[in-house]
């Protein structure tokens, strides 16, 4: 059985580590493409950036700071490196479902909020996948009051 992918929710993309440039870019996505950042993303020691709004679902999170980043469990597994992230219905299933497919994966959770669970993992071409719990982050609109 697969996960239960809910819908795409954000990608992340690296920035250069200097305030100059996460500024440039997040002008950039607001005057260029007219897309909002998220005033609500919450502070994150150690790793500067901006979340994207993209309409009512999905944001696109510019991840700056240096890598490894504080939060980085080990090589190849920080996640600050650019990624996809898709909502799940339930993390807890998936993460059993992911055990017993034998999927190697990495969590870290109380990142952006203290209830908040993300599952990394790379595709065979070595991308990073991000799977989080559908109601407990900022991509969508209504989470976002």
């Amino acid at each position: 059985m697969a996960i239960e992918i809910m819908e795409i929710h954000h990608t992340g993309v690296r920035i250069d580590t200097g305030a100059e440039k996460l500024d440039a870019t997040k002008g950039f996505y607001k005057d260029v493409l007219g897309l909002p950042h998220d005033t609500g993303r919450p502070t994150i020691p150690g790793i500067p950036g901006a979340w994207i709004n993209v309409g009512d679902v999905g944001q696109i999170h510019l991840i700056g700071g240096e890598q490894p980043s504080p939060v980085a469990k080990g090589p190849g597994q920080d996640p600050t490196r650019p990624h996809i992230a898709f909502a799940v219905k339930d993390i807890v299933a998936t993460r059993k479902e992911l055990d017993r497919m034998g999927m190697k994966y990495w969590v870290i959770e109380g990142l952006t909020s203290p209830d908040s669970t993300q599952v990394f993992m790379n595709d065979p071409c070595g991308n990073m996948v991000e799977l989080h719990q559908f109601d407990k982050c900022r991509c969508r609109a209504s989470n976002r009051a």
